[in-house]
């Protein structure tokens, strides 16, 4: 009876050993709507790990900000709340400087002066991020951002007063220095805020505006090109390091792709979102010339506030990217 017992137990053993690990469920929260192209992106991303990861890892996405909202998303996965998230990293410039780079007025104004910009600025981002404990998988571009008001714009005296919806450091200033009221509101709640009036206005491409139908609220778009911000994937630091070699091979590949895939898709919904907010019934177009002047005098000076933030290091980057121009 022992010897059985004993080869019993050796069989339940050998068949523990033989039996694939029980899959690691990964939340990843996304604050933008299930139909935006980065949220698409996303949700490819997740079933490119969980099938190349042979289900070691399976990623579940949260789209519209329902497992934890914009803001909060980044400090969940600092702490471990979710192991994997999407957020838009300026929106941290607060934390360091270095999180702003992309959202600096004027300086990179086409998606290929910003991915130029990027091949600089985007290791020294992953290096801040890493001393918070968050591993950089990828990122991938908005397209350009242009204004969104209620009624015809011409000059910066004509915004005064406005209730404009910020969502960084830079959009703040941006409000500050043209006369508008700055209120924070995260894009989830974009549609909400138009609708009771807590916000009148917001810059961000038309992707956001098509998405969250702002025709409904809003007349006018203006397109003026000021920064293309980036949305970042990140993973809890602590779960990146727990993953074997073959985990981390899959989720690397997964993100090359996704990259990729995410930048092309940004270029493609440029056009398509213009013309969705058209057919909605806005009008859109270029700025005009003296609106557009008085703004590029307002990044000077905001730029030139960045840099004085951002030190030496921020300096460098701006400078690296001038000179690859």
């Amino acid at each position: 009876m022992k010897h059985l017992t004993t080869l019993a137990a050796a069989s339940a053993i050998a068949i523990g050993a033989a039996a694939p690990a029980l899959a690691e469920k990964w939340d990843m929260p996304l604050a933008y709507a299930a139909s935006n192209f980065h949220s698409e992106n996303a949700a490819q991303f997740a079933a490119c790990v969980t099938e190349n990861s042979g289900g070691a890892v399976e990623i579940v996405t949260h789209p519209s900000g329902s497992l934890f909202g914009g803001n909060d998303i980044k400090r969940a996965v600092q702490s471990g709340q979710a192991l994997i998230g999407e957020r838009l990293i300026s929106a941290h410039q607060n934390e360091n400087p270095l999180f702003g780079i992309d959202s600096i007025p004027f300086l990179a104004t086409s998606y290929d002066d910003h991915e130029r910009l990027w091949d600089v600025a985007g290791p020294k981002v992953a290096e801040a991020l890493d001393a918070q404990n968050l591993h950089y998988l990828y990122s991938v571009p908005w397209p350009p951002q242009g204004l969104y008001f209620n009624q015809p714009i011409e000059s910066v005296a004509d915004m005064q007063g406005i209730k404009f919806r910020s969502y960084s450091t830079a959009t703040a200033r941006m409000a500050e220095m043209t006369g508008m009221l700055p209120v924070q509101v995260e894009a989830a709640e974009l549609s909400q805020a138009l609708a009771t009036g807590v916000a009148e206005a917001f810059i961000s491409s038309g992707a956001t505006g098509y998405d969250r139908k702002v025709w409904e609220h809003l007349s006018h778009f203006y397109e003026v090109d000021a920064w293309l911000p980036r949305n970042v994937i990140f993973v809890n630091k602590d779960a990146w390091d727990g993953l074997d070699d073959a985990a981390k091979g899959a989720m690397n590949d997964c993100a090359a792709e996704a990259k990729a895939r995410g930048l092309q898709m940004s270029k493609d919904y440029t056009q398509f979102t213009l013309d969705g907010l058209k057919e909605g019934g806005m009008e859109v177009g270029r700025a005009g010339d003296a609106l557009v002047a008085e703004l590029q005098e307002i990044g000077a000076t905001m730029t030139e506030e960045w840099l004085e933030s951002a030190g030496e290091e921020g300096r460098a980057i701006v400078e690296a990217y001038r000179a690859s121009q």
